[in-house]
């Protein structure tokens, strides 16, 4: 029961006319003084129904002097059988009864059904379309900041291939699991890198740049040049190399090799917060 029907409810229920004389209200017998009242006649039939008579009001004698008036209420039909004066007031509740009262009203009933479908919808959006994460190191900058959180789209991986220089959150594959240890928490954890080659791509790193088929990469987003060589490889059919941007302080593919683009979870889209960050990955 609502606050407000409960209020009505209590108001009602504890007005004088919840008190009954004769059958009649205690506000009805004032309207009606007893000179004006005549008292209705009851009828048995035979198969045992009654039948009442003289529900209308006049004065004694049944004169008709128009003033007579229709009985509000023939007969004192009115039942006050369902009030209860002993209903405790809803403050007057245990929490849990509060909380019993809330689920059996409408209006509780209204708002379940509101919060599950919300939260149905948030929960298909999430797990098929849209997902946000959280960068807590900074093998990503300048790019992504610690604390920065960004949303990741997860639809385009299942029809368009990954390319060159699209940042990606990924599940870490076995060879990253087997460097820092399967039970280690950082094993359980989604990452976030750069590819910077995909399947069939020669790659090198020497000089501190990055080649891709001989080709020195132009990359305005890393802190640095890198301060190691590595290849050159092939990369894998169904497999790419992805590297951090900060490359002198990130654990990424060239340390722990390629990732397989089925561990990818899907690309990320922009920053949302904080707001002085709000923007696209670069």
């Amino acid at each position: 029961m609502s606050l407000r029907w409960a209020g009505c409810f209590l108001f009602f229920s504890l007005s004088p006319s919840s008190s009954s004389v004769g059958g009649v209200g205690v506000a009805e017998a004032f309207a009606y003084p007893m000179r004006h009242y005549r008292r209705p006649q009851i009828q048995i039939s035979r198969s045992g129904t009654d039948r009442r008579k003289g529900s209308r009001l006049g004065m004694k004698g049944g004169r008709d002097d128009g003033n007579n008036s229709e009985d509000p209420n023939p007969g004192g039909m009115t039942s006050w059988d369902d009030d209860d004066d002993s209903k405790k007031k809803f403050s007057e509740l245990s929490f849990f009864e509060q909380v019993q009262e809330w689920f059996a009203s409408e209006e509780g009933k209204e708002d379940v059904r509101t919060y599950t479908t919300s939260l149905g919808i948030a929960l298909l959006l999430r797990l098929l379309i849209i997902e946000p994460r959280y960068i807590p190191s900074l093998s990503m900058y300048p790019t992504f900041e610690v604390g920065d959180q960004l949303a990741v789209e997860k639809v385009t991986k299942r029809i368009r291939p990954l390319n060159r220089n699209e940042v990606v959150v990924f599940n870490p594959p076995t060879s990253f699991k087997e460097i820092v240890g399967d039970t280690s928490r950082k094993a359980k954890e989604a990452l976030i890198k750069r590819i910077v080659a995909t399947e069939g791509d020669k790659v090198e790193v020497m000089g501190g740049k990055l080649f891709v088929n001989g080709k020195e990469q132009d990359e305005p987003f890393t802190a640095e040049d890198a301060q190691y060589e590595f290849g050159p490889v092939l990369v894998p059919a169904g497999e790419v190399l992805v590297l951090g941007d900060n490359r002198n302080h990130s654990l990424d593919g060239h340390i722990w090799g390629f990732l397989p683009a089925e561990n990818v979870i899907g690309r990320a889209v922009f920053v949302y917060w904080p707001p002085w960050r709000v923007g696209t990955t670069g």
